[in-house]
C-alpha cells in the first residue's frame, strides 16, 4: 500500500490507484467504540489528502488558466480520482452510519453525512465532475478577457483603478471598454450557460428531486432555513436597506454634482479627493496588513505571516489569472491559501483582510480531530471574513498600523461602510435571479429571458442609476457572476454573515478585546455546532428580518455620520 504523504505537495500526479488501498482497508474493518476514534482519524487522513490534491491542482489552473498541463491534470483528477473517491467515501459514510455509533463530537457531522448519503447518486458522480469542469471553462474565458488601454493589454481587474478616477471622462472609458468586451463574450458564455443547465437538471432528476434548487438546497446542508426565508429575507432587505441605499446614492449623485448618476459614477470619491492608492505592489499591501494584524492581534497576525513566509499568498492581478477572490484549504497540510487580483486600490486592501478572516478561520480549526469535523457553513465561513473587514478596519490609519492618513482611513470606512449597504442589495437580486433561474427552467435556457430577468430585478431594488443606452451592459451582469455558473446559490451566505459580523463589530465598538476573544473563540468550534448555535457563540442571532436589519443598518448610518463629521474637520 502507498504511503500516505502529510501534505498533498508532491502528489500531483497520483491516480486513484494510490488511494484506492487506502478507502478498501477503511471499509473491512469492524466499528466499535473502542476503534472509531482510530477510523474517523485514518479515514480523515486520505480524504484529507484527496480533497488537497484536487484544491491544489484547481489553484494551479486559476492562477494561470492558459497553462495547458494544469488544466490537464485538473481535469485528468476529475475524471479518474473524483468518481472513485466520492464512491468510496458515500460506502465510508453508510458504514458509519450503519454502525449506530455516536462518536463524541460528532452529531452535526453524522446530520450531514446522513444527509449526503441520502442525496447520493452514483449516477451523479460524472455529472458533478462534469459541472467542475463547466466552472473551469467559464473561469478560462473571463480570465481570458483582456482590452488596450494606451496601447497596453491589460486584463480587465487591471482597470480597476480608473474607474476611481476624478476624470469623468476617463472612468467612463475604462467601464465602456471592460464592460464591452465582457459583452463579447455573451454568446459564448451564453452557450455554455444552457450546457450549464442541462447539466444541472439532470443531476436533481437522478436525485429524484423536483428542481435543482431543492438538490442545491440539499447539497449545501441547508438545515436551519428554506427557500421561502431567502424570499423573505429579499423583501426585508427590500424594505429596509434599499432606501438607506437611495439615500447614499442620492447623496453622492448630489456631491458630484451630477443630473444622474451612471455606472462609472459609483467608484468615484464624491468630495471630489484623489484616489486612494494604498500600495503599488503587492509585497507592500501583504506587509501592510501584516502590521494591522499586529496592531489588531499578536495571534492572529502570527497566522497571516506564516502564510507570507510559506508562499501561501497570489495577490497580483496579471493576465490569464482566474478573475476574483477566494481562501481555500489544503487540508492535510491544514494551510490556507490566498488568491485575489491586487491592482492597487482599497479594495485590495478590503479584500485581502476578508480572505485573512477565512484563513485565520482554517487555523483556528486545525486542531479538530477529525476533517467531517472542520467543514464549515458557509453561511458562518462568511462571518469569519466579514466581522475580520469590520475588526481590522480602525487600523487602516497609517498611525495604527495601516496605510492612510487619518483623512484617507475615513474615507476608506465610510467606502466600505456604504458598500456594505450596496453589498445587501446586489446579493439580494443575485439571489432572486437564481431562484427565477431554477423555478422557470426551460425559459431559462434562453438567454434573453436571462437578460431580461436580470434587469428587471436589479431595477426592483435600484432605481437610481440611469443605464440609458447601457441596457445590453445592465442585462449581461449575470453572466460575470462567479457565484452563478461555478457555486449555484452560494451568495446568500454573504447577507446572513455581513448581518452577524455587523453584531460582531457592535460588540467591538464597547469591548474590543472581548468581541476579538469570543469571535476567535467560536472559530475554533469548526462545524461541531448547529448554524445557529454558531451565530449564538459570536453574539448574533440566526435571524434575517427587519427587526434585525434595521437596528444594523441604523448604526452603520450613524457610523458613516460620524466618520463623515470627522472627516470634515480633519
Amino acid at each position: 500500500m502507498t504511503a500516505l504523504p502529510s501534505t498533498g505537495r508532491d502528489i500531483l500526479d497520483w491516480s486513484w490507484d494510490h488511494f484506492e488501498p487506502h478507502y478498501r482497508e477503511l471499509q473491512s474493518r469492524s466499528l466499535s467504540a473502542d476503534t472509531v476514534d482510530a477510523f474517523l482519524r485514518d479515514w480523515s487522513r486520505v480524504a484529507e489528502l484527496v480533497a488537497e490534491l484536487e484544491q491544489r491542482l484547481s489553484v494551479a489552473k486559476t492562477v494561470n488558466t492558459a497553462d495547458v498541463q494544469a488544466e490537464q491534470r485538473f481535469n485528468r483528477f476529475l475524471e479518474e480520482v473524483y468518481p472513485p473517491s466520492r464512491s468510496a467515501e458515500q460506502a465510508l459514510k453508510e458504514k458509519l452510519l450503519d454502525s449506530g455509533l455516536q462518536p463524541e463530537g460528532f452529531s452535526v457531522p453524522m446530520r450531514n453525512m446522513r444527509a449526503q448519503a441520502e442525496l447520493f447518486r452514483e449516477a451523479n458522480v460524472p455529472l458533478l465532475a462534469v459541472e467542475e469542469k463547466q466552472g473551469a471553462e467559464w473561469d478560462a474565458i473571463v480570465g481570458a478577457q483582456t482590452i488596450t488601454w494606451d496601447g497596453q493589454e491589460l486584463p480587465l481587474p487591471r482597470l480597476n483603478p480608473f474607474y476611481e478616477s476624478p476624470e469623468r471622462a476617463t472612468r467612463e472609458r475604462a467601464w465602456r471598454l471592460a464592460a464591452g468586451r465582457r459583452v463579447e463574450d455573451r454568446e459564448r458564455i451564453g452557450r455554455l450557460w444552457v450546457r450549464e443547465l442541462e447539466n444541472r437538471r439532470t443531476i436533481a432528476a437522478n436525485a429524484g428531486l423536483p428542481d435543482y434548487r431543492a438538490f442545491r438546497w440539499r447539497q449545501l446542508l441547508r438545515f436551519d432555513y428554506g427557500p421561502e426565508d431567502n424570499q423573505a429575507f429579499h423583501a426585508a432587505v427590500k424594505e429596509v436597506v434599499a432606501p438607506a441605499l437611495s439615500r447614499s446614492l442620492q447623496r453622492r449623485r448630489e456631491r458630484l454634482r451630477l443630473d444622474t448618476l451612471r455606472p462609472w459614477d459609483l467608484r468615484v470619491d464624491p468630495l471630489g479627493s484623489q484616489p486612494l492608492r494604498p500600495f503599488e505592489k503587492a509585497a507592500e499591501l501583504e506587509t501592510g496588513i501584516s502590521r494591522m494584524f499586529h496592531a489588531l492581534d499578536p495571534e492572529l497576525a502570527s497566522d497571516f505571516d506564516r502564510m507570507s513566509a510559506a508562499g501561501l499568498l497570489d495577490l497580483e492581478s496579471r493576465k490569464n489569472k482566474a478573475p476574483g477572490g477566494y481562501c481555500t484549504s489544503f487540508s492535510a497540510a491544514k494551510e490556507p491559501f490566498i488568491f485575489m487580483n491586487a491592482a492597487g486600490v482599497h479594495n485590495d486592501v478590503q479584500t485581502l483582510m476578508h480572505e485573512s478572516g477565512h484563513a485565520f478561520h482554517v487555523f483556528r480549526t486545525a486542531g479538530l480531530p477529525y476533517l467531517q469535523q472542520r467543514s464549515v457553513g458557509h453561511e458562518f465561513a462568511e462571518v469569519a471574513s466579514m466581522s475580520m473587514e469590520l475588526l481590522a478596519a480602525p487600523h487602516l490609519d497609517r498611525a495604527a498600523g495601516g496605510f492612510y492618513t487619518p483623512a484617507e482611513a475615513a474615507r476608506a470606512r465610510i467606502n466600505h461602510l456604504e458598500g456594505m449597504i450596496g453589498l445587501w442589495v446586489r446579493l439580494m437580486y443575485i439571489d432572486a435571479f437564481q431562484h427565477w433561474v431554477y423555478t422557470h427552467l426551460d425559459e431559462a435556457m434562453d438567454v434573453d429571458a436571462c437578460d431580461a430577468s436580470w434587469s428587471r430585478l436589479y431595477r426592483d431594488f435600484i432605481t437610481e442609476v440611469d443605464w440609458t443606452g447601457l441596457e445590453a451592459e445592465l442585462a449581461n451582469g449575470w453572466q460575470q457572476v462567479p457565484h452563478i455558473h461555478e457555486v449555484p446559490f452560494y451568495i446568500i451566505e454573504y447577507a446572513m454573515a455581513q448581518l452577524a459580523a455587523v453584531q460582531v463589530w457592535i460588540q467591538a465598538k464597547s469591548d474590543r478585546d472581548a468581541a476579538l476573544a469570543r469571535y476567535k473563540q467560536a472559530l475554533t468550534l469548526g462545524g461541531t455546532r448547529s448554524l445557529p448555535e454558531l451565530f449564538a457563540a459570536v453574539g448574533a442571532p440566526f435571524r434575517f428580518d427587519a427587526s434585525v436589519l434595521g437596528p444594523a443598518v441604523d448604526a452603520i448610518e450613524a457610523e458613516i455620520d460620524a466618520l463623515q463629521e470627522d472627516l470634515a474637520k480633519a
